[in-house]
């Protein structure tokens, strides 16, 4: 084997190497400015199939169509796109990554999807996302938003209950209650429904907020509400105040600003030892 194979051979190693350890950085464009994000390797199938759609184009002239203030702001929906082809369109879902390691922070990058009622395994949107805004939340606020969270969950598991045909004298009871507005009745039902809840579905666990959520949402803010309900799959790192921007339009039906917001999309490489440097983002070993 002569010295100049051996000196191209290892290029090539070094090269592939190289090319390895880089991942990407989205850059969202728009006229307020851009805002960079990084995808998360633990919701690897939100990550392929977001950067498909940047690749491929579809998420350029999409808009931001839905802007709730000290929300969130959502966009992605290539459907609505004018002109489009009908093979362009995404009517697929998305199975769900939900990670306890990532919340809803302002900046975090997480998928749209539809409610519980028809959607109950939290599949998300192909193509819908949105980005927290949020505001800040004390310790007693996530205490009573967890609180919250319990009684509403037990609420959803009530009606799954009275929709068995096992249950359909007491669903009879409630509708009729319900009919003559009989308020102390109902209120009795729920606090005797626990009983039942557990014995069909086992006892609600009251959602816990772990202390770097707590110091997150009382320094930056968020949308705790959405914690362990939708996927979130990224954060933006750079370009903050371009959410604050937009959040700040003015909105009309439907929360949708009266003047459009186009974006477009594109992916810029970076090692992953650059991101990790600059932007905290830690990968396992395996994938540095």
């Amino acid at each position: 084997m002569n010295k100049l194979f051996l000196n191209l051979l290892v290029f090539i190693l070094l090269f592939s190497g190289c090319q390895a350890s880089k991942d990407s950085i989205v850059i969202f464009h728009t006229k307020y400015g851009d805002m960079k994000a990084i995808l998360y390797e633990e919701t690897p199938k939100h990550k392929q199939n977001f950067i498909k759609l940047i690749e491929s184009g579809q998420y350029d002239s999409t808009i931001f169509h839905r802007v709730i203030e000290d929300f969130m702001i959502q966009g992605g929906d290539v459907n609505i796109k004018p002109n489009i082809k009908e093979e362009e369109k995404v009517n697929y879902t998305i199975e769900e990554e939900i990670n306890d390691q990532f919340w809803h922070v302002k900046g975090a990058l997480a998928a749209a999807r539809q409610g519980d009622q028809v959607n109950p395994k939290k599949r998300s949107s192909g193509s819908q996302f949105y980005i927290v805004q949020g505001q800040t939340f004390e310790g007693p606020e996530l205490d009573q938003l967890a609180e919250g969270r319990k009684y509403q969950e037990k609420q959803a598991k009530v009606r799954e209950l009275l929709s068995m045909n096992k249950y359909s004298d007491l669903r009879n009871k409630v509708i009729e209650m319900q009919k003559n507005q009989d308020l102390e009745g109902l209120q009795s039902f729920m606090e005797k429904a626990d009983s039942l809840i557990i014995k069909e579905f086992g006892e609600i666990e009251l959602y816990q907020f772990s202390e770097d959520q707590k110091a997150d949402y009382a320094n930056k803010g968020g949308a705790p509400h959405l914690d362990g309900e939708y996927t979130v799959f990224g954060r933006v790192v750079e370009g903050l105040n371009v959410i604050d921007s937009i959040a700040a339009v003015k909105k009309g039906a439907g929360d949708k600003p009266i003047e459009d917001i186009y974006l477009t999309v594109e992916l810029d490489k970076m090692s992953k030892k650059k991101i990790t440097e600059q932007y905290g983002y830690q990968y396992s070993k395996e994938e540095k």
